[in-house]
């Protein structure tokens, strides 16, 4: 049997990547993916793509790591932007759209907010419609999914939708259902063509808050009021610099 860690949403929060890699570390898993949205929110955003990169087997492109890219007049992207550099910015802007493997007789396919763009966001109370489109495959020709995991809203499930099975991670640096770090854990036979047992599990990580503030305090970081409240209660601020 083959397990997987699946983080996504980190913006730049370190304190709570290095708890979720050391929670992953601790249970033997040797292969992770992460599903986008490295940068951005959160202070140290540099150092949160450099280590997604050593640490993570696929990577694939958030909504911020699109839009971080490109110019803008808006103060805090730009503050975000100068901690990245050019090199990290062109990296997450290339980073690929979708990634998928078969296991357990399941095509498992992972996005960041859904098949049709990154900007799209489907919550889990949405309408049977909206989240039966989440397996469908990203561009023309492909397969529906059989499992489907995903980002962006920074809040964790995991539902059976016609005999499909929808999760999402919820957020490693910025949750927003309850103040712990999220990830997600898959385990099946890899490549098997024939149905063998699959399961999903749904981890919360407690991290260091309190230091997650204090480092966004030392680097004078853009929005800090906001960004706290987000940390401390779990609720969306709607900070300018951008969506979630």
């Amino acid at each position: 049997m083959e397990r997987i860690a699946i983080l996504s949403d980190i913006h730049g929060n370190m304190p709570a990547l290095r708890a979720v890699l050391d929670d992953v570390r601790s249970r033997s898993i040797n292969r992770i993916f992460c599903l986008g949205d490295l940068a951005g929110k959160g202070p140290d955003s540099a150092e949160a793509v450099d280590v997604i990169r050593e640490s993570c087997e696929r990577v694939i492109r958030g909504n911020w790591d699109e839009f971080l890219g490109n110019a803008t007049d808006n103060e805090t992207l730009r503050w975000h932007q100068r901690q990245l550099g050019g090199e990290r910015l062109r990296y997450m802007q290339e980073l690929p759209f979708s990634t998928e493997l078969r296991m357990s007789g399941r095509l498992v396919r992972f996005v960041h907010a859904s098949p049709q763009s990154v900007y799209r966001r489907i919550q889990p109370w949405n309408s049977e419609e909206d989240r039966m489109s989440m397996f469908q495959p990203p561009g023309e020709g492909g397969q529906l999914a059989d499992v489907l995991g995903y980002g962006d809203i920074h809040q964790a499930f995991s539902q059976y939708i016609q005999g499909r099975q929808l999760f999402n991670t919820g957020s490693v640096g910025n949750p927003l259902d309850v103040p712990l770090a999220s990830y997600a854990v898959i385990e099946g036979v890899e490549n098997a063509g024939q149905p063998a047992p699959f399961s999903l599990q749904l981890i919360r990580v407690p991290y260091d808050i309190d230091l997650a503030v204090r480092l966004a305090e030392e680097a004078s970081m853009p929005e800090l009021e906001p960004y706290r409240q987000e940390l401390l209660t779990a609720r969306y601020r709607g900070l300018e610099g951008g969506s979630r």
